[in-house]
């Protein structure tokens, strides 16, 4: 049987929203999500052993294979389908690691889809679901790689229709843990986020179906990144891209995406995105920088 392919696609939080932290020390959270049309290749060529190799300019930040979440979420699955069909998974990473792009949840993702071909299994078993959330909690929205806002602990999602969004997306090549910002941000199990009860009994009013890129940035700067400014006391270079990218000609909107690092400005056209990126490139060789669409 030929290899499969599968993009990993990178996943961008429009905004987050913390409601609060739930008992079992997980957080609530609200988010709209977009996915970019940068991202990692996933090939998995079917045989009897379960083997994953990397390769790619972002390989060696990658860690053990051992503990990578593309072997974590195929391991889950064959745990709940009998005779699970697998083989040898080649990851060929482009995307930034603990970028808050979501790279190694998009990594295992591509994995479950890729599982879910060779064993015909549909997207929407109930297997499939409950090895994405176990496998990490942005997994689940990546399965699908489709616009949404997502809630709870990232286990409910519901579809949006976006319209395309130029975009850069600025990493300045610092990793930051997920778990370090939380912590930052101070929640005890049980908290509200101060202003949280405001967020539960005002839903965000996102732009009907169709709704233009104006409308849509206007909403979206009506709401914010809480992990932001936490994860600006631990890296505060998160600050100095916001500053740069608000300084590159026509960005609409600019923000920091998940728990850091990555950050990311909207655009009216992608002339403009084009250009400053340019610009970033120049002034900041070492950053990694990435002109596309949101969608």
């Amino acid at each position: 049987m030929p290899a499969l392919i599968e993009d990993a696609r990178a996943k961008v939080n429009l905004t987050l929203r913390v409601i609060g932290r739930r008992v079992d020390g997980y957080h609530d959270l609200e988010s709209v999500v977009a996915f970019a049309d940068c991202a990692d290749r996933l090939t998995l060529t079917p045989g009897e052993e379960l083997t994953l190799t990397t390769s790619g300019p972002m390989a060696e930040a990658c860690g053990e294979t051992a503990d990578n979440l593309v072997l974590k979420a195929a391991r889950l699955l064959g745990e709940r389908v009998p005779g699970l069909k697998v083989g040898s998974f080649a990851l060929d990473k482009v995307l930034p690691v603990a970028a808050g792009i979501g790279g190694g949840s998009a990594d295992a993702a591509a994995a479950l889809r890729l599982l879910a071909r060779l064993n015909d299994l549909a997207l929407d078993d109930e297997r499939l679901r409950d090895v994405a959330l176990q496998t990490g909690a942005d997994v689940p929205v990546c399965l699908a790689s489709h616009a949404c806002d997502m809630t709870g602990v990232g286990e409910t999602l519901m579809p949006l229709n976006l319209p395309k969004m130029p975009c850069v997306m600025v990493n300045p090549r610092i990793p930051v843990a997920t778990k370090d910002v939380f912590a930052e941000l101070g929640l005890r199990p049980g908290d509200l986020l101060v202003g949280a009860t405001d967020v539960m009994l005002q839903a965000p009013g996102w732009p009907e179906q169709g709704g233009s890129l104006d409308e849509w940035v206007e909403a979206l700067a009506a709401s914010s990144n809480d992990l932001e400014a936490p994860a600006v006391r631990i890296q505060p270079v998160i600050g100095t891209v916001i500053a740069a990218l608000n300084a590159t000609d026509g960005a609409w909107l600019a923000r920091m995406s998940g728990s850091g690092a990555t950050c990311f400005a909207i655009y009216e056209n992608t002339a403009d995105a084009q250009r400053a990126a340019e610009k970033l490139r120049r002034e900041h060789p070492i950053w990694w920088v990435h002109s596309g669409v949101l969608s």
